[in-house]
């Protein structure tokens, strides 16, 4: 897989409702993961969305999350552009390069989907997700 740069919006509590608006928009496949799927099935906000991707037949690519109950949302602000790929020496570099001199909110190590993950918000105040991919077997 090659890496790839996307935009990734957060919602309060509706990304599935606005992915899905966006789909009928656009076309493609959509992909939906919850806070329940990762975790506690009969906690708060365990429907709401953890991780949604619309791939479009154009080619377009956009991502999109729910606030996880505890966090502010703060609309207007909730966009982080999102690296993503397997090659994981060429997104720690990328990684290396963006956190440096700016803020790690999630540091860069392994998750509980098996992924490594980390998010930060660079020396100009851009917000970043890394995900590298989890080896396939």
């Amino acid at each position: 897989m090659v890496s790839r740069l996307n935009p990734y919006l957060g919602f309060g509590e509706n990304a599935r409702a606005a992915l899905e608006f966006y789909r009928d928009i656009f076309g493609g496949t959509l992909t939906l993961s919850t806070f329940g799927e990762f975790g506690d099935k009969q906690a708060p906000g365990a429907d709401l969305v953890m991780h949604g991707m619309l791939e479009t037949p154009n080619g377009f690519t956009l991502m999109a999350a729910d606030t996880p109950p505890g966090m502010d949302f703060t609309p207007g602000s909730s966009i982080s552009v999102s690296l993503s790929g397997d090659d994981g020496d060429e997104l720690r570099g990328y990684w290396g390069r963006l956190s440096a001199d700016g803020t790690v909110s999630v540091p860069l190590e392994k998750q509980m989907w098996g992924d490594e993950f980390g998010m930060c918000q660079d020396k100009f105040g851009v917000a970043w997700m890394v995900n590298i991919a989890a080896p396939t077997q």
